[in-house]
């Protein structure tokens, strides 16, 4: 069986198996499954009050971001080092904003599969970075600003190196299955 074959049978078979032992784990546990369910959505909610305040200053400040037009120079520098390594221009903005915003990255891939189709390079590499990536300065903002951490040096290089190791990745991966 190919690799593409095999990584393909186990995606599929994966998600309606979380879906059944997840539930069974907490019956065996004798946990009230669908009581904790109610609570931890109870408990979200909550939460999305609290981070409103931080959500807001950080999607005005990805806006004000992307109007200026520091999006597209930063892409523009980068450009020449991401063609050494196989990585298709169109796809860099995706993988620039991914840490900023994640609406603003849907958008872009959006934008790529209507430009190059989802079964393009192009479309399925900004598919893979979009999944394989976080948006680490939306995280440093409103959810350590909601619980009050306020010194994310160490928590942006962090951040940071994980979404450069997700690029790579989806990019090893997506030269390999396409």
């Amino acid at each position: 069986m190919t690799f593409p074959a095999l990584a393909n049978a186990l995606s599929t078979a994966l998600v309606p198996l979380l879906l059944l032992v997840i539930p069974i784990a907490g019956i065996l546990r004798r946990v009230r499954v669908y009581d904790a369910f109610v609570g931890g959505a109870k408990e979200g909610f909550n939460v999305a009050v609290r981070i409103i305040p931080y959500l807001v200053a950080m999607l005005v400040a990805i806006g004000m971001f992307r109007a200026s037009g520091a999006m597209t120079l930063l892409a523009r520098a980068i450009e020449p080092a991401t063609r050494l390594v196989g990585m298709p221009a169109e796809a860099l903005p995706a993988a620039l904003l991914r840490p900023l915003s994640g609406s603003g990255t849907l958008a872009l891939v959006s934008d790529l599969m209507k430009t190059h189709g989802p079964d393009s390079f192009v479309g399925r590499l900004a598919s893979t970075l979009y999944g394989s990536t976080e948006t680490t300065f939306y995280v440093l903002a409103v959810y350590f600003g909601a619980v009050g951490i306020r010194r994310t040096r160490h928590a942006v290089a962090a951040g940071l190196l994980g979404d450069l190791a997700g690029v790579a990745a989806a990019l090893l991966f997506c030269r390999l299955l396409f």
